[in-house]
């Protein structure tokens, strides 16, 4: 029996794709399904509870920083662990950046080229017909995809949902659930989004409650049977891009955590070991890997920690003084010279690289990123094209003169800046990596 698959998505953010994602795939694994999740994207934080709720791990699925190639890959490798695979999406449907058609980043485009039939998701408050204008709108906007059914969201009354729900099966889509407003069931957030799976508390009771509340208000029997044969392409796995070392050292913890399952996974599949180590258990990486590797997490809530861990630092600058050291957007603020925290006050970090940055003054930045290597490292050569993005609210108060790591464009055409840093063997910027693309590089 070939693996099933469907995506959750909705007209915009907040209207519950993630309740009720993490409510099916634990309801659906309660009955006996093999189910994973998939996230449209690049979120960190949302793969970590589908990997919880469904038992399985989730990956992300990116149309604009991924090759079509490494797209169906990637779903094989879901599929392998599988019969029932269930995306959610980012955003709104068909938000994305200009691009390529097919190539935009929208979640439509991964439906489109994966055949994912799309479940709506429809936050109905303050409106009754008018939410079947809407479904209408989905239907008709992209050709491509085949909308086959909705969930009706934050329903006030049984004439509520009669008015809605009567609306919107009038165009032939079927109702397929309608979830009362509750707000017992929701998640912690902080800035960057939810606070993440391992840090939230009683997180299998919390989804647990989600899946009964899911399985008394929505038809789960229906709702699998509107999944569709996900298009697995041919072919073996392919890489996002080479591992960085045969043996990798990896900070993970509450400061360090976002690192794409896609990444590393392949890089183990490639015969690469992947040895984790705490920073704020003052662990300093094993001398005897190859490269260490600090991601991004949420290094300014471990200020103070980070910067009295002498042997994680003393560590570090011995590893560093013979092997590669990257760092990934919070992983660079720690290699940097000092971190300043929301209170103004300020940490001595690892002095690897002589950038300064603050949380104190805080600015977001958010978008795709598309970064040629300005020198050789583990990353690749010079000139190699890597695609990514950056989110974040720290802000660089002193780049110091270290060389730069990379020469980034974002997706509107932007005129190439430099990215981060480079002194010897040390590495890094605030772009989370996803996958390398072909291509030269940027001047």
């Amino acid at each position: 029996m070939s693996t099933r698959g469907f995506l959750i998505a909705a007209p915009k953010s907040g209207s519950g794709k993630t309740t009720l994602a993490l409510g099916l795939m634990r309801a659906l694994r309660q009955d006996g399904a093999r189910v994973a999740g998939g996230k449209c994207g690049p979120d960190y934080i949302d793969p970590a509870f589908h990997a919880v709720a469904s038992g399985s791990p989730s990956y992300n699925f990116d149309s604009w920083a991924m090759e079509p190639d490494l797209l169906q890959s990637l779903t094989r490798a879901s599929a392998a662990q599988a019969d029932l695979v269930i995306f959610e999406a980012s955003m709104g449907l068909f938000d994305g950046v200009p691009a390529t058609p097919g190539r935009t980043g929208a979640s439509a485009d991964v439906a489109a080229a994966l055949g994912l039939p799309v479940l709506i998701v429809l936050d109905v408050t303050g409106q009754a017909q008018s939410a079947a204008a809407i479904v209408k709108g989905c239907m008709s906007y992209d050709a491509r995809l085949n909308i086959a059914g909705v969930i009706l969201n934050r329903v006030g009354s049984p004439r509520h949902l009669l008015l809605a729900g009567g609306a919107i099966e009038a165009l032939g889509v079927p109702v397929l659930g309608s979830l009362p407003k509750n707000d017992k069931i929701v998640l912690p957030e902080r800035h960057l989004g939810l606070v993440q799976a391992g840090e939230t508390a009683d997180l299998e009771a919390r989804l647990d409650a989600m899946a009964e509340f899911i399985r008394a208000h929505v038809d789960l029997a229906k709702i699998r049977d509107i999944g569709a044969a996900l298009d697995l392409g041919s072919g073996g796995p392919v890489l996002a891009i080479k591992p960085p070392g045969q043996r990798i050292a990896l900070a993970q913890d509450a400061a360090f955590s976002f690192i794409y399952p896609h990444l590393t996974d392949g890089w183990r599949r490639m015969g690469a070991e992947i040895i984790t180590f705490s920073p704020l258990d003052n662990q300093a990486p094993p001398p005897d890997c190859d490269v260490c590797w600090l991601p991004g997490g949420y290094p300014e809530l471990h200020a103070g920690t980070l910067a009295a861990a002498a042997q994680f630092k003393t560590g570090l600058t011995k590893f560093a003084l013979r092997k590669p050291v990257h760092g990934e957007c919070g992983g660079y603020m720690v290699l940097g010279q000092t971190l300043t925290d929301a209170k103004g006050v300020v940490h001595e970090m690892a002095g690897l690289l002589s950038v300064e940055t603050s949380f104190a003054k805080r600015k977001m930045q958010l978008g795709y990123r598309d970064a040629s290597l300005c020198a050789d490292g583990p990353l690749g050569r010079a000139r190699t094209r890597l695609r990514g993005h950056e989110f974040h609210y720290a802000t660089v108060t002193s780049l110091g003169d270290d060389a730069p790591f990379a020469q980034v464009v974002d997706a509107y055409g932007s005129v190439p800046a430099r990215s981060g840093s480079r002194r010897g063997r040390v590495t890094g910027s605030f772009f989370h990596l996803i996958a390398q693309t072909s291509g030269s590089g940027h001047e």
